[in-house]
């Protein structure tokens, strides 16, 4: 291809082949527009939040996400398999939290084991339509933890906004 079959994009792009336009992903803002117009573009493919009469009961989710933290924590089980069900903030807090169980296990030596433990009745409560906050006792031999979940109805399903495993 010659030179002139080249022209020169933005300054990022470098030269591609004339009649190719430069590609954007498709959640990109509007460049040059006003800051409201950024906003609304911002607000309108973020989460939309899904009031609680159009979400299915959010026990069995607590009660799954609990006993799946738990084994997360423990090794036996791999973060990404909750990661449809929990935000970019509990996700990177979560494999902060297994990161650190796993330096302690190999400093200790201790094998990753699927532990046996008991999940109790979760105590759910809904501070305000599309959220929901429960607390769940886990018992196994050693100790009891409590598990604290809010699950906020995003997008039309539930997704876990915090966790706490005290």
């Amino acid at each position: 291809m010659t030179a002139a079959a080249y022209r020169l994009a933005d300054s990022n792009d470098g030269p591609r082949p004339a009649g190719t336009a430069a590609r954007r992903p498709a959640t990109a803002p509007p460049s040059g527009r006003t800051a409201s117009a950024r906003i609304a573009h911002e607000e309108f493919f973020d989460y939309q939040p899904t009031s609680s009469a159009d979400l299915p009961d959010p026990r069995p989710l607590v009660e799954n996400l609990t006993r799946s933290v738990i084994e997360i924590l423990a090794g036996a089980r791999e973060l990404e398999q909750v990661a449809r069900w929990v935000t970019d903030e509990v996700y990177r807090t979560l494999s902060t939290r297994a990161s650190i169980s796993a330096r302690a296990r190999a400093a200790r030596g201790a094998p990753a084991v699927r532990p046996a433990f008991s999940v109790g009745v979760p105590r759910i409560t809904e501070p305000r339509d599309g959220v929901v906050e429960a607390v769940v006792i886990v018992t196994s031999r050693a100790r009891a933890r409590a598990v604290a979940i809010r699950l906020e109805g995003l997008d039309r399903r539930w997704r876990a906004s915090a966790i706490t495993v005290l």
